[in-house]
């Protein structure tokens, strides 16, 4: 019995760490077609912004809370002011143009920081549950994404600030038309995304270690997570990731974290075989 609720937990946590990373992708995609190839980096500064500024003194949750997604969120305003504001509209240019900030994103900060992983400890120690045990950061990690996902549908759905950012993205025409600044709009969206990605980057950096390439190690994950979920946004990532996750966890349990890698991927291929327009493609077509 111990056994399987540590084994429930798990899954939970994995789920949780999968819709995490991939909500400031979620947004950006989601909400503006922009292929952002530069959304592992941000995860990554994410993580060196909270891990500098910890060390530099400041405490932990202050570091992960408030300077990691300030510092991403900054970095994604420049970013969207001198590139991506130009691309609107062209999906491979704006993919190819994110590509090369990704790229250069790498090379600045293994120049900084050289190529080797550094991370702190995951705070707050373990839950013991019978002979079992699992840490209760990774709990927490697993409160928050599902905070910010409620936060996130609150906000669209309830206040004027999502009524406006979602009538600017359907249609751009009509928005200006009323008064709306889409340029305005569609800055803020990215700036949200990238904002949201540094959070969730500082978020795992204690469980996972961050390093100037590990960016690679999510970008795959969080896209595909984000194309099987389909049009919905909120509906459709937490549905990709809650069927990608618990299938990613069970076969890591079963066989290890290498073919549980594998099962994740063959899991979305045939996802995408039998619902080409993805989760929200056929279900929760009302959903945000």
């Amino acid at each position: 019995m111990d056994y399987a609720i540590i084994v429930l937990l798990q899954v939970v946590v994995t789920i949780a760490n999968l819709a995490l990373i991939s909500a400031g992708l979620a947004v950006i995609f989601g909400m503006m077609r922009i292929i952002n190839m530069a959304h592992g980096e941000f995860l990554m500064l994410g993580g060196y912004a909270a891990l500098v500024s910890h060390q530099a003194g400041l405490n932990l949750w202050l570091s992960i809370f408030v300077v990691a997604p300030l510092v991403v969120g900054l970095v994604g305003a420049v970013i969207e002011r001198l590139v991506i504001r130009r691309l609107y509209g062209r999906m491979i240019d704006t993919m190819l143009a994110t590509w090369g900030v990704s790229l250069a994103l790498v090379g600045l900060i293994t120049v900084i920081f050289g190529n080797t992983v550094a991370g702190v400890s995951p705070p707050l120690g373990s839950l013991e549950i019978g002979a079992y045990a699992i840490g209760r950061y990774e709990l927490l990690v697993a409160g928050v994404s599902a905070l910010l996902f409620a936060a996130g549908w609150w906000v669209l759905a309830r206040t004027p600030v999502g009524l406006i950012a979602r009538a600017a993205m359907q249609n751009r025409d009509m928005a200006a038309a009323l008064g709306v600044d889409p340029a305005r709009v569609y800055a803020a969206t990215f700036v949200t995304g990238a904002a949201i990605s540094g959070l969730a980057g500082a978020l795992i950096a204690p469980i996972a270690g961050v390093a100037p390439t590990i960016g690679a190690a999510y970008i795959a994950k969080t896209f595909i997570t984000v194309i099987s979920g389909g049009a919905a946004i909120l509906a459709g990532t937490l549905s990709a990731a809650g069927l990608l996750g618990a299938v990613n966890a069970a076969f890591s349990f079963l066989t290890g974290p290498v073919l549980g890698e594998v099962a994740l991927l063959a899991c979305a291929v045939l996802l995408l075989r039998l619902l080409p327009q993805g989760v929200t493609g056929r279900f929760f077509r009302r959903s945000l």
